[in-house]
Formats: structure tokens, C-alpha cells, sequence
């Protein structure tokens, strides 16, 4: 059984930093492909980034890339996400995601690749 425990979220003013982080229960070579998805309301759920930790790729959404950085301790089976100038459009719940297998471009942003989810934090950019 896979659990996912997330913390960091809050509420920050825009231009601001917060550092999401992710640990997962169970520890499994297998279990490479780690990162994090958000939904605001009223739209659907998106990816954000995500890391194959294998290697160490990094895969992000163009509206995050140069604000935010993920990066994996794989010591400690969490993952972290690191985000700077914050703007209101950032506003979502983010939920950790992990799942075997490596990610790909073609996987890394499905929210139907990934079968085990945290419950998700609350980032509010106001």
C-alpha cells in the first residue's frame, strides 16, 4: 500500500516562495516516476512537474518553468517542489503523485498514467 504525505501549502502574497514537500510511505526501487499535479477551481487537473528519479529528468509545465524547481531525496522517498515568484494563477490544490515506471514527454502530464495520489495541499496566491 502506497500513502503519499504532502505538506508546505499556504497562503502567500504574489511574488512570494513556498516549498511543497512529499514522502511516501513505502520505499521502492520501482517507484521512480515522482512529481506533482494541481486543480483550481473549476478546471480540470493539470501536471506541474514531475522527476524521473532514476536520472534525475525533470519534466515541468511551460507556465512554471524558470519559477519552479522539483528535486527528489531518494534517501528519504520525498520529493519537493520548490516554488518562486508566485503568481495568483498558482492558486490550486497540489496533489503529489507517484508511480512506476519511467517518465516519459509522453506520460509525465496524464493524470490517468499515475495510480497513486496524495491528498492534496492548498496553495493560495493572494
Amino acid at each position: 500500500h502506497v500513502q503519499l504525505v504532502e505538506s508546505g501549502g499556504g497562503l502567500v502574497q504574489p511574488g512570494g516562495s513556498l516549498n511543497l514537500s512529499c514522502a511516501a510511505t513505502v520505499n521502492s526501487n520501482s517507484l521512480n516516476c515522482m512529481g506533482w499535479f494541481r486543480q483550481a477551481p473549476g478546471k480540470e487537473r493539470e501536471g506541474v512537474a514531475v522527476v524521473y528519479r532514476e536520472n534525475d529528468i525533470a519534466y515541468y509545465a511551460d507556465s512554471v518553468k524558470g519559477r519552479f524547481t522539483i528535486s527528489a531525496d531518494s534517501a528519504k522517498n520525498t520529493v519537493y517542489l520548490q516554488m518562486n515568484n508566485l503568481k495568483p494563477e498558482d492558486t490550486a490544490m497540489y496533489y503529489c503523485v507517484i508511480e512506476r515506471g519511467r517518465c516519459s514527454d509522453a506520460t509525465w502530464s496524464l493524470v490517468g498514467w499515475f495510480r497513486f495520489w496524495g491528498q492534496g495541499t492548498q496553495v493560495t496566491v493572494s
